[in-house]
């Protein structure tokens, strides 16, 4: 009777590690995606915001200029049109605050020109050099300036954080599979004399695995459940140093990372499980002994 129970709670806490082992990896695997995932919707943004400064002809006309919109419009590649007109820049807070004096006391007119903002779809270099040259053709352009340092910067910038969390991601996906295959199968090894009793008895493979793939799919969702709770509890307790993590449009990526998690668990219990009680029904009763 002792024995029975000894081996009833051995069974019982290597059920309980293995499905908080699973749910922990499920949890370190969503935060990675999550974050490359947001990582990467940053870097699209920051790639939109970036605009072409066209700086137009001051005698143009107003007719001239919607022209001149339509035709930037038309250029492939160009997402938005935005005109700006010249004292709408000598009037915005930041630019005035570059200069001691009012600039009016200084110079008698208005330096600055009109211009339309291009935002483009593309930042790459080429891309760019191709669409300043494109605008500069243009009757009624004078001058087409963008950030091309900070363009350089914001790619390289990007690159190596994409490439570090994807490297990252990676190697704790394959150190995470790799302990919970062994974690499954400690678990299913506590459990070899009992399958190899329901071999003794005459019992099929499918009647032998049923069981233990019915506790798996528990095992799974369990484990999802819990690293579900663990990363909406993390975005909760970021929300308050970062409020857009828990955003109307990031609530789509946290229930894509949570289903993700779930199904995960679901596919990842079953499946190591299927191999580890596969491998102790093949294996020849006097091996089992020894093993």
């Amino acid at each position: 009777m002792k024995e029975d129970k000894r081996i009833k709670r051995k069974v019982r806490r290597s059920y309980v590690v293995s499905t908080i082992s699973i749910a922990l990896v499920l949890f370190l695997l969503g935060s990675v995606g999550y974050m490359l995932t947001a990582a990467l919707t940053t870097a699209s943004t920051l790639r939109r915001s970036i605009t072409l400064s066209v700086e137009l002809d001051n005698s143009l006309d107003e007719s001239r200029k919607e022209a001149l919109k339509g035709e930037i419009a038309s250029i492939e590649g160009a997402l938005d049109v935005i005109y700006v007109d010249k004292q709408q820049k000598i009037d915005d807070a930041e630019f005035r605050r570059m200069f001691a004096a009012e600039i009016e006391d200084i110079l008698a007119e208005n330096p600055l020109r009109n211009s339309f903002e291009v935002v483009v779809a593309s930042t790459e270099r080429a891309a760019m050099d191709a669409m300043v040259d494109k605008l500069s053709a243009l009757n009624g352009v004078v001058y087409v300036a963008y950030p091309a340092a900070t363009i350089e910067r914001l790619h390289s910038t990007i690159t190596k954080i994409t490439i570090v969390l994807l490297a990252f991601g990676g190697a704790l996906l394959i150190i995470s599979l790799i302990l919970l295959n062994n974690t499954i199968r400690l678990a299913i090894f506590s459990r070899r004399y009992l399958i190899n009793t329901f071999k003794l008895v005459g019992a099929t493979k499918g009647y032998i695995m049923r069981p233990f793939l019915a506790t798996a799919a528990k095992q799974g969702l369990w484990s999802g459940v819990i690293a579900s709770l663990l990363f909406g509890s993390a975005l909760a307790a970021l929300s308050g140093a970062l409020p857009e993590v828990v955003s109307t449009t990031e609530l789509i990526k946290v229930g894509v990372t949570v289903g993700a998690m779930l199904l995960c668990g679901l596919v990842i219990s079953l499946l190591f499980t299927a191999f580890a009680v596969n491998k102790f029904v093949n294996m020849k009763t006097n091996k089992i002994y020894l093993y």
